[in-house]
This record gives C-alpha cells, structure tokens and sequence, in this order.
C-alpha cells in the first residue's frame, strides 16, 4: 500500500534520523511547488559545498594549533627574560604592565593569523565560484527535469494597492477630452515615497552605527573600571571579560534590530506602491538585505579596520567627550578579538534566531490561535477525527514566503566567506548548523506552517545576484583584513628587509615604538610609576614611530611607510589575481552539463523533423485537395471538353 505524499515527506524528510540522507527533492517538488523545490535544492547544495570547505577551515586551524610553540614572535612576547615595559591601556588607573602578560593572546593570534590564512582565503573566494557554478548547472538539471526549460514567469498583474493608487489619481485629474488615456503612477508620483525610503534607510543605518559607538563606550568605560578593582583576578582578566561581554550585548541588538528593520522595510516598500507582486518582493528582499547586513556586520567591520587606529599614541591619544580614550587592540593584533565578535555573533544568530525562534514561535502563536479559538482539549480530541485536514491547518502558522529563509542563509554566507581570514572554523559550524536547518524547516513545512499555493519558477531570483555580490565583496574584505589586520604583512616586510639573519627573530622589537614617560599629557600618567619595583622612564608600544631621541621624536618611520607600501601592494596582486582566477573557473565550467546539452540538442532536432514532416504532411494534403477540386470544377471540365478531337458526321 502506497503512503501518501504528505505521510512521505513527513518520515523521510522532516525527521532528525534521516539527516544524512539525500532530501527528495522530486516529492518536495510535487506537493509544495517549483519554488519551495528550488529553496530546498539551494540549500542542500549549500550544505554539500561546505564539507570541502569544512575540512580545510580544519586543517588551517590544526596547523595553527601544531606551530603554535614554533611560532617566534609570540616565543618573544612569551620570553619573561627580556621584560618588554609596556605604556598604560587607560589613563591615570592603569598602570604599567610586562609585555609576557600577552603571551596568551599572542598564542591564540597564531591559531587564525598564520601563512595558511592567506592560502585558505584563496581557496574560499574559489569556493564561492565553484558553489556559484555548482548551483547553476544544478539548476538547469532541474529545470530539465521539471519541464521548466522553456518556462517564463507569467506577466504579472497589478496589485490591487497600485490599482487603487491610479484609481484615487484618476479621479482627482479633470479629463477634458473625451477619449480618456490609462493612468499609471510615475516617478513624480511616487516622489515623496522614495524621499521617506532614502531618509529612513539612513536613519536605521544611523541608529546602527551609534549602537556600535554605544558598545566602544560601554568598552571603554568598564575596561578602566575593572582596571581599578582591587581584585588581581579581575584586574588580569579584563580584556577578556571586556571583549565577551561586548560581543554579547552585540548579538543581543543585532537580533533584536534583526525584527525592527524587518518590519521597517516592508513598510518603506508598501509606501512606494510597486506595480507587481515580483517588483514588491524584490524591492523588499533588497532593503532588508540592506539593513540586516548593516547591523550584522557593522561591529565586526569596526574591529577589523578601525579599531586601533584611531587612538592616537602615548602623550598624544584621541578622546572621544574628552574623557573617554579610544581603545586600542591587545600586542598580538585585533585579528583574535574580530575571530571571538564574528563566532559570537554567528553563532549566537544561528542558535537562537534561526533554530529557538523557528522553533519556539511558531509553536506559541499555534497556542494563541488554539486559546482564542475557544475549544478546549477536551472538546479538540472529541472533534479531532471529525475535523478535515484543511480544518486542522487554520491553527498552524500561515506561510509568508521563502524571504526569512534565505535571507538567514545568505547573511550566513557572508560570515562564512566575508571574514574567514579571521575564523577558519565558520564553514564548519555553519555545515553542522545546515545539517539541523534542513530537517528543521522540512518539519516546519510540513508540520508547523499551512501548505502554501505551489508556485512555478525556474530560478532563485534576485538572492543568486546578491549571492555574487557578496562573493564578490568577500574578495575584497578578506585582503583588507589579511593585510591591514593580521601581522602576515609585517611579518614579511621584515623578514626580507630588515632582519640581519633572514629569520623572525627580534620582530617584536621591530614593531614597538619608545616613548618617555615624562612626555604623558597632564593628568594621564599613572599613579604608579614604578613597575615590578623599578621607577619607569621609557615604556613600549605598539607602532612605527621615531623614539624620543631623535631629531623628529615620535614622527612616523621610514618603516611605516614600507609596511603600508606592502599592504596597498597586497591588496591589488589579491584582489585582481583571486578575481582572476574565479572569472577563469566561471569561464572554464560551463552552465549547462554536457548530458543535459546533448539531450536538449536531440529534442531540438526531433521536434525540427516533426514539424518539417508535419508541413510536409500539410503540403502534400494541400496539393491533393487543390488538385482535385481542379479536376471536378467546371472550368476544368469546360477545358477538356474543348480539347475533345471533333467527330466528323
């Protein structure tokens, strides 16, 4: 006995036993629609191409964790022996401290911040190309099989907002002529709307950057007052303490900003009144995207590319209300503090927002419905055989569409490939969350949402262009962050020019600046100007600047400008040379599998001969009718007749 599609999806699709199995795609396709089918079939490519990205993000890491003790410069920091005094972090309660107190850090650095960082962002940007190329010929093998190969979308036809909108326009304009033209809404008319879409767009983007500058307060403020707590624990421990709790409270206003800007952009695009349902979604899909990955990424943006670099030096810093000093990043680069905001953040968004929310919501407004319904449990289990399936689904959720879907996998794909310089480990934890993602949404198709109408569409739409310009981007973003966020750069530029013996040796020296401690401005310099019971006259920071001694004290070095050189040099070879390479892997491979071509090519030639026989057919008809409707018409009959040979009487 055959079990129902439903009954199918639900025990081989829908369920956590089966996460290692191939998804059906063909009864996915038959009982939700072509569209639904084509989400599905995304994603389960998605998750496919994360395994070989999953497995060498690993490798990076292990190799990180195996050369951790061979790693010279944090041998360096490490080295007590050499008792490198450091400048204070904060003003007046912070005192000096050793540069071994770093050693940690320095040695966690080394775990993402090593020569496979550079290799393994080239194999990500190639990733996104061959996922790109993958999808495609996918695809198209779906389309070949769904009949969908000579598929176009249906015009649509005008929402009935818009209708109303040129009905109210048409009755306020005074037709004078008689024959009256159709009305439509043009830019003028639509003016203020795209005036309130482009102010409200930058104010959401505003509240977003004053939230982050919200957070480099919250920051600052509690890095100097864990500073001054009597308590040597604590006192050991605050950049730790500080860097986890501000990524914390991030992840909390990004989620929550996650629904505001939601619902924000589905009311700027109702203002601007979009002729179609496909020019709705796509305006809307565009500015949700626009803001959702604004506030994810804004935090993340700000420790890779300008903390740090805006704090000024010692005797000369930047303060922000003239009491609060700009933070600095800790000896061994901002590179760990980006890796410790960027797995927060990921996975924080993939825990509670994509699973507990899908999960937990649903099932409450289920309840809700159930509780406003006025049928009690009693009563529910009297009637629940009685009821039809349609019945049963009026207290499941209604389904709003695949926009929620992908966009939660897109902005995921922009943390797998945006930052991955800074955190090998992000194709992985996002293959395992896929893994759960797939089974989770089959069981809130199936079980937790109403059955949409099935919709035909050969395509995903506007989310492969935006998948494109996030691979794109990403090329850009990774180099930054490899040149002016790791030390792979500095590393380099010492090693071939300024060290003596070719080696790595002395290049924490090489990149601390001198600064005399008689030189702080008033009122900043410690309390305590004795470090480990010496009085300090000179401490360390990090920088290329000239020392106090020489004839332009605390000007930029000769040295500077080489690294930075090196970074803008950096920047250019990556960027064109990886562009490069993923415009040559889209060349190469082409869109439509060999198999899917040949056969296309038959049918061509196929349905060419059954048409040429078909008018051949018709031809031959044509000429027999015509012929003999010759043969029996008077003319004809008159004809031969006159031919007849006359007889002679």
């Amino acid at each position: 006995m055959f079990l129902p599609v439903f009954q199918l999806l639900y025990e081989e699709w829908a369920s956590y036993s089966v996460f290692y199995k191939y998804q059906p795609i063909g009864l996915i396709r038959k009982y939700f629609g072509e569209k639904i089918g084509l989400y599905f079939a995304w994603l389960g490519v998605y998750t496919q191409m994360l395994i070989p990205a999953s497995l060498v993000g690993v490798i990076v890491f292990l190799y990180g964790c195996v050369t951790v003790d061979d790693d010279i410069p944090s041998m360096e920091i490490c080295d007590q022996r050499k008792n490198i005094t450091m400048c204070p972090l904060c003003d007046r309660v912070c005192s000096y401290w050793n540069l071994s107190v770093a050693c940690g850090t320095a040695r966690a650095s080394h775990l993402f911040d090593n020569p496979t960082t550079v290799f393994f962002s080239i194999f990500m940007a190639l990733w996104a190309a061959f996922f790109m190329e993958h999808w495609k010929r996918r695809q198209m093998r779906l389309n070949y099989e769904w009949d969908l190969t000579g598929f176009e979308d249906e015009e649509d036809h005008p929402r009935a907002e818009y209708e109303f909108r040129v009905m109210q326009k048409t009755l306020k304009k005074d037709h004078k002529s008689q024959k009256p033209e159709k009305e439509k809404l043009t830019c003028r008319d639509r003016f203020p709307a795209y005036m309130t879409n482009l102010i409200m767009m930058l104010l959401m983007i505003g509240v977003t950057f004053a939230i982050v500058f919200g957070v480099i307060l919250y920051r600052i403020s509690t890095k100097a007052a864990l500073a001054m707590s009597s308590n040597p624990m604590t006192r050991s421990n605050v950049r730790l303490t500080v860097k986890t709790t501000a990524a914390i409270i991030n992840l909390v206003v990004i989620l929550i900003l996650d629904e505001v800007y939601g619902a924000v952009a589905r009311w700027l695009t109702v203002l601007e009144v979009p002729k179609t349902d496909k020019s709705f979604e796509e305006r809307l899909i565009f500015k949700t995207f626009i803001l959702k990955f604004v506030n994810a990424f804004t935090p993340i943006i700000y420790i890779a590319f300008f903390r740090g670099r805006l704090g000024g030096r010692p005797g000369s810093y930047l303060y922000v209300f003239e009491s609060y000093r700009m933070e600095e990043c800790a000896h061994g680069g901002c590179l760990m503090e980006l890796c410790i905001q960027l797995s927060i953040t990921m996975l924080g968004k993939q825990l509670i927002q994509n699973n507990l929310f899908e999960i937990g919501i649903p099932k409450l407004k289920k309840l809700i419905r159930y509780i406003k319904s006025k049928r009690g449990s009693y009563q529910e289990q009297e009637n629940e055989k009685k009821l039809q399936r349609y019945e049963t689904d009026y207290f499941l959720e209604p389904f709003v569409g695949l926009t929620p879907e992908y966009m939660e996998m897109i902005i995921q794909f922009g943390f797998v490939t945006l930052f991955v310089a800074s955190f090998p480990l992000a194709p992985l934890f996002a293959l395992l969350n896929n893994i759960i993602e797939i089974r989770l949404d089959a069981k809130k198709f199936v079980a937790e949402l109403r059955r949409p109408d099935a919709a035909r569409g050969k395509d995903i739409g506007i989310w492969y262009n935006i998948l494109r310009g996030v691979a794109k981007v990403a090329v850009i973003v990774n180099a930054f962050v490899i040149s002016f966020t790791s030390d792979f750069i500095p590393r380099l530029v010492y090693q071939y020019m300024y060290s003596p013996d070719g080696s790595m040796h002395g290049f924490v020296n090489h990149t601390l600046s001198y600064f005399n401690v008689s030189h702080f401005q008033n009122g900043t310099a410690p309390l305590e100007p004795f470090h480990l019971g010496f009085r300090v006259d000179i401490c360390r920071y990090k920088d290329y600047r000239e020392p106090p001694w020489s004839q332009t004290p605390y000007e930029i070095s000769k040295e500077f400008w080489s690294v930075l050189a090196a970074r803008l040099a950096f920047v250019i070879v990556f960027q064109n040379v990886v562009m490069l390479m993923s415009d040559v892997v889209d060349w190469i491979i082409p869109d439509i599998p060999k198999d899917i071509s040949l056969q296309i090519h038959k049918e061509k030639i196929l349905m060419m001969d059954l048409f040429m026989k078909e008018e051949k057919g018709k031809t031959r008809t044509e000429d027999s009718v015509t012929s003999k409707e010759t043969r029996h018409s008077p003319l004809m009959r008159s004809r031969s007749i006159s031919h007849t040979p006359c007889k002679n009487y």
